[in-house]
């Protein structure tokens, strides 16, 4: 393949993830998708709408996942998430720091992104620290440390035949759509469309990463390629890495080889979605910090969040919907790290008060 044409080829990439991101930022922020307000609603109110809504967004993703499988547009090995090498310590400490900053927080990624898009000056700060935290945790003075401790630990997981695989997802997926649809309110066309958009977004990445972006042999490297991507292989939505490499390129952008990536221009496609439908909805608003303490726990939550995100590698979307929906072992790990984590913190806040 010419240069030429591959750099066509990687700018279609780009274009279509963003407009996927656009899609996903807006059907989250009209919904108010939201992992961690959907632990919150289920602990403090037993309310399980927004966790169905979770639920239902992960069956959408995992049986369009398997779906792409089973026709041949991509090869499931071939996804960040999968490996027969599970590094289950990183993947429990990763979700369980992630789970407590987000709470701290106000947020995930995800939702960080999308108060940003809303007028939150709270998650604007909260979006550098995280970018801080991840970027030492890829490469820097955390980075070292993650590869020495917990990076060390894992176990040797078979990987299932496409045929296993397939009934697997099938199974799990209609299990997961079945539970969130008991919930009357989910039927509304409001709840479970954006669900199915949200879902269908993870999907379309997927489809747009390892089918349009995959060249068999990159003219360079004469291997195979999967352009636009941080990682090398078949990626999807994801927020907390890609956070660290957008403060990255803007801070060395005059450096050539600083170049947008899938996941950057996911980063700016939530962020445009989610001011697109907070314009519409009336609902952008100027927001600052009420006090010290509320500094100092979006300050500690962003870190968590940066370290966390890393080590577990990804986040309440890039493990809960694009690493879940590959049914990577690892990325159920770090499900019941972010949510056990989300509850630690909800825990440490009643704490707070009571000593108040």
């Amino acid at each position: 393949m010419a240069a030429d044409s591959l750099n066509a080829l990687t700018q279609q990439v780009l274009w279509g993830v963003f407009i996927c991101s656009i899609a996903f930022g807006f059907a989250a922020q009209r919904s108010h998708f939201c992992t961690m307000g959907a632990v919150s609603d289920a602990f403090n109110l037993s309310d399980w709408t927004r966790m169905h809504m979770w639920a239902a967004a992960a069956a959408v993703a995992m049986l369009g996942f398997a779906g792409l499988t089973y026709v041949g547009w991509i090869d499931a090995s071939k996804a960040l998430y999968v490996s027969s090498r599970v590094l289950w310590l990183s993947a429990l400490i990763g979700g369980l720091l992630f789970g407590f900053g987000m709470v701290l927080a106000s947020g995930c990624a995800n939702k960080t992104l999308l108060r940003i898009s809303s007028g939150s000056l709270k998650s604007l700060i909260v979006f550098v620290v995280m970018g801080v935290a991840a970027f030492a945790t890829l490469k820097g003075v955390t980075a070292v440390l993650r590869v020495h401790t917990v990076d060390l630990v894992s176990v040797m997981a078979p990987m299932p035949s496409p045929s296993v695989r397939l009934v697997l997802s099938l199974v799990i997926g209609f299990v997961l759509l079945a539970w969130a649809m008991r919930n009357p309110v989910m039927r509304q066309l409001s709840m479970w469309l954006p669900s199915v958009v949200i879902g269908g977004s993870v999907v379309a990445v997927w489809y747009l990463s390892g089918r349009w972006g995959y060249v068999q042999e990159h003219p360079q490297t004469l291997q195979e390629a999967f352009l636009a991507t941080n990682s090398g292989r078949m990626e999807s939505l994801s927020f907390v890495a890609p956070i660290a490499y957008v403060l990255d390129w803007l801070m060395f952008f005059s450096d050539a080889s600083k170049v947008l990536t899938l996941g950057m221009v996911s980063v700016f496609g939530v962020v445009v979605g989610g001011f697109f439908e907070a314009k519409l909805s009336r609902s952008f608003r100027w927001e600052g910090f009420g006090s010290i303490e509320d500094v100092a726990n979006h300050l500690v939550g962003a870190v968590l969040m940066g370290v966390g995100g890393v080590v577990a590698m990804g986040c309440t979307v890039g493990q809960g919907l694009s690493g879940v929906s590959t049914l990577a072992m690892g990325s159920f790990v770090a499900v019941l790290g972010i949510m056990s984590g989300a509850v630690m913190a909800f825990k440490y806040q009643m704490w707070r008060l009571d000593c108040l």
